[in-house]
This record gives C-alpha cells, structure tokens and sequence, in this order.
C-alpha cells in the first residue's frame, strides 16, 4: 500500500510538473515605481489567475530611457523580451527600428483576438497608429498634463482654496502670495521639457515642429521650432520666478513630484498618472486642475499631448507566445479593466467605454478633478496639438533639460536656451533623416 502511495504521489508531482511546463511564459519589461509598480503586477496576477495557458511576468528595468536601451541590447542579443513599455518620445524611434517589433494590429489579427483600435479615445489612437492605419503599439498607461496644488496652503496664503490659477497670470501671482506667507516652495515643476515645451505648445495651439510636429507621412524631415516669442517669454516668466524664489527646480523628470506629496511645494504641473500618488499619499487636501494658459494667445486653450506609454511586441518570438501576448492584450483592452486602472492611476481610460462607466459609477463627482486629463484629450485637435512625435527624441528631451537648467539656475536668457535647443535638436533630427532613408 505504501509503495502505490508513493508512486500515485509521484505520478501526480509529474502532472503538475507537466502541467507547470505547459505553461508559456510572457515576459513583459515596463518602467513603472511605486504604486504605479503594485499596479502593474497586480494586471499580472489578474490575468495570469483569468486563465492556466499562459503566464505573464513583469520586470521593472529601470526609468523610461534604460529600458528601452536594454530591450535593444536584448533584441541584438537574442534576449529581448516579448513585450516592452515604451514612452511616447520612443515611438518614432521604435517604428524606424525596422524588424525589430511586430505590429501590435498584427499580433491581435493573427491571434484572432478581439480587439478594435476604433474603441480606443481617438488622440490616443492616432499617436500610436502608422500612417497606413494599422496600431503598432499597445496604448497602455496614456496619460496628459495637468496642474495639482495644495488647497491647504493655498487657504494659509489667503488664496481661493476652490478654484485653481486658470491662467499664467494667475499662478505667478499665487507663487508670490505663496511666498509671502512664507511657504518655502510655491511652485514646481516635473517634467519640464514635456510639460513646459510640449504640453505648453498643443496647449496655446503654437507648431513645436515642423511636418505637423512629426506626424505626418515626412514626419522624418520635422525640425523643432521652440524659439517663438510666446515659448521665449513662458520660459522668461519661469526664469523670473526662480530667481524670486517662488519656482523651485527639483531636477529631471518626476524627480518634482515628491515634493508635492510631501507638502513641500504647493504647486506642481505633472502627469495625470501622478494621481495614484497623491491620492495614497498626500496628508493634505488637494485639488486637481486644467493646465494654465496665457489668455492673450488667440486659440488657447487647445488640447494637451498625449504622454506616459504603450507596449510594443518584440520580434523573434514563437507563435504560441504571441498567442499569449494577444490574450493578455485582450484582457487590458476589457473595459472593466481600463475603468479600474484609470480610476487607480490617474492615466487617461484610453478606451470611451471605460470613460463612460467611470462617469456612470459617480467615480468624477465623487473625486472631483479626476475628469480634467479626459476633458483637456478630447477636445477637437489641430495640426499643432495632435501630439508631438519625432526621431531620436530621447536625447532631445535631455537636451531641453540641459538647457532649462542653465536658464532656472541663471546662466543663460530663456531665448540663448530655446535658441540652443532648436540648434542641438535639430542636429540630431538631421541625424535621424540621413538614418531613416538608409
């Protein structure tokens, strides 16, 4: 009795073992921190308990820009992953890296998957969409900027704690009440050069770039064009309050966003998707708002740009793990699951469906300011606001930070900055046209 005992306990370790094989494992790389990363694995957990064939695993591989540059040194290595999330100023990038990912319009048709780029909320669409039609990317954590301040300080200044600064003049004039009720940071800012340059532009309706800022079928031969009198006197405005001491620089990226959280600086312009954040954390109360505007700009405001991210499909891998990638694509697209996501993050509910039944649950009044990033996304586009997409953007992004920063710490005039800007960027434009057409 002993001895069938232990080989039905055998039999039965060799099945499961059998049956752990079977399954197929997705690896999925993705830049997301701090309850941006809980999210994301619970998106893992929820699908990979949905269903036994297939098994996806993320792994955090650093900030936007490293793992992107890992997943090119995997791909060139055999390695790379089977999905990577990619932020926006990557796309142009990945599209001219040709064999190097798979359509995700592709994998979903091969699948036989359900999936309709129409559902999806049309400036997000078109971002990630090739001018032939077809989507070459999956929209996953899209988001907008938008302007949170601190209703707690803004009520100890003397401010209306109800209603955020509607325009630049309005803000500028909130930092220095700010100041002077002795608050030690005013205003900050994340993001500059997205927030500052991009989202500033599509915002006042003024081009960014030639080509339709990148977008159009010469997207290519797109050359930056930030040097206007309504960009020089913006950046002049921000200059002015850093020296006043009522705008605070608190380095690249989200780097700023911590600040605001910890009820340091009062003010901050940032990504919708910094919601999650503050709402988990913030010990004051907050508000969320449009972002502001120079009301003298005919055509402002406009829409903002799309920011945050989609996942591409890399290249190389078998059929069964497209299947897999297909099916986890399929669960993310469930309108369910866009609802709960952007009602947790604060990213855009890339999908109309998911907007109406957040609207439907009372989740916006419920959280009032939730709605802002939607509202300012879905209003009519023009050729300067469509978004902004353009070949090796990634360093130009560093180089506006460079620049800004001599301009914030005093050492250069806003219009030597954004001159210099235009110069550098363009040169690497030039670069990524001579590339494109080998």
């Amino acid at each position: 009795m002993q001895f069938k005992h232990l080989a039905l306990t055998a039999a039965l370790a060799a099945t499961v073992c059998v049956s752990a094989q079977a399954q197929t494992e997705i690896q999925w790389w993705h830049s997301m921190t701090a309850v941006n990363n809980e999210w994301v694995n619970d998106l893992a957990k929820q699908f990979n308990e949905s269903q036994k064939e297939f098994k996806v695993v993320p792994t955090f591989k650093g900030a936007y820009d490293e793992s992107m540059t890992a997943a090119i040194a995997a791909f060139r290595s055999g390695n790379a992953p089977h999905i990577l999330q990619v932020f926006e100023v990557g796309t142009a990038t990945m599209m001219a890296s040709k064999g190097a990912t798979v359509p995700v319009g592709k994998v979903m048709k091969d699948a036989g998957a359900d999936f309709n780029p129409g559902s999806y909320i049309p400036a997000v669409a078109a971002y990630y969409t090739a001018p032939n039609g077809e989507m070459l990317s999956f929209p996953f954590n899209s988001s907008t900027t938008i302007f949170y301040y601190n209703k707690d300080a803004f009520k100890k200044a003397g401010l209306n704690a109800d209603k955020a600064p509607a325009t630049w003049p309005e803000v500028f004039e909130a930092a220095k009440k700010l100041k002077a009720s002795g608050h030690s940071c005013p205003m900050t800012l994340a993001w500059n050069g997205w927030t500052q340059l991009e989202s500033f532009s599509a915002w006042h309706n003024v081009e960014f770039a030639t080509e339709k800022n990148g977008l159009s079928a010469n997207g290519y031969k797109a050359r930056i064009k930030i040097n206007s009198p309504l960009h020089v006197r913006h950046i002049d405005n921000l200059a002015k309050a850093a020296k006043a001491g009522e705008y605070l620089y608190k380095g690249r990226g989200s780097a700023a966003q911590a600040s605001f959280t910890a009820g340091e600086c009062a003010m901050i312009q940032t990504s919708s998707g910094f919601y999650g954040d503050v709402a988990k954390n913030a010990k004051f109360a907050y508000g969320l708002a449009p972002m502001p505007y120079y009301p003298d700009v005919k055509g402002a405001p406009q829409n903002t740009v799309i920011g945050g991210a989609s996942l591409w499909v890399m290249a190389g891998k078998k059929p069964a793990e497209y299947k897999g990638v297909a099916k986890f694509f399929e669960f993310l697209s469930q309108t369910k699951v866009q609802a709960a996501s952007h009602q947790r993050t604060g990213y855009l509910p890339i999908t109309m469906g998911a907007y109406e039944l957040t609207d439907k649950s009372g989740f916006y009044a419920k959280y009032p300011g939730t709605d802002v990033a939607v509202n300012q996304m879905v209003r009519k586009v023009t050729d300067n606001s469509r978004g902004i997409r353009l070949g090796n953007y990634v360093q130009i992004r560093t180089i506006e930070d460079e620049e800004l920063e001599q301009v914030w710490s005093g050492k250069k005039s806003a219009k030597d900055a954004l001159d210099a800007i235009v110069s550098r960027g363009n040169e690497l434009l030039a670069r990524f046209e001579r590339s494109y057409k080998q």
